[in-house]
């Protein structure tokens, strides 16, 4: 019987599975989540009165990093070369929260899921380390890959 988990080996190890046979096609991987803050909080990043400065200028370099080190943050994970990465911030007021959405895309054998849902996840953090002041008690939820776009699997979307 074959193993149908990829990252597990035939004695059961921890393993990287190896793409060296693949082939070399264009991938997107997009990602959300939200932060859900206080009215006191989001005003201080609608107005760029947060005391630690352009919280979503931060937040949004922070993602762009974090999806560059995924390799580096998440076991067996390919580094990767990625040729966009991209984070955008919509303020919802009327629910007290910002979206995040990540893009990661490159010209790889490997998916960039991962490093979508990094860029993302981080952002997200980022966003809390920065207004923490402000309203220690934001939630970060939903974080999940919205798109997925080339390989073998082929494309596919949450909506």
């Amino acid at each position: 019987m074959t193993n149908p988990l990829t990252h597990i080996n035939a004695q059961g190890e921890a393993n990287m599975v190896d793409v060296t046979e693949k082939a070399v096609t264009q991938r997107t991987a997009t990602a959300e989540g939200f932060i859900y803050l206080s009215q006191a909080a989001l005003d201080a990043i609608t107005n760029q009165t947060n005391a630690k400065g352009d919280v979503l200028a931060t937040a949004r370099i922070a993602g762009i990093q974090a999806a560059k080190q995924t390799s580096q943050l998440i076991p067996l994970c390919h580094p990767l070369a990625l040729s966009k990465v991209a984070i955008n911030f919509d303020i919802d007021a009327d629910n007290q929260r910002i979206h995040i959405t990540s893009m990661c895309k490159l010209a790889g054998k490997t998916g960039v899921e991962m490093e979508a849902l990094t860029a993302c996840s981080v952002a997200a953090l980022t966003l809390f380390d920065m207004c923490k002041a402000v309203d220690p008690l934001m939630r970060i939820d939903g974080i999940r890959v919205l798109t997925k776009q080339g390989g073998k699997s082929g494309d596919w979307s949450t909506s």
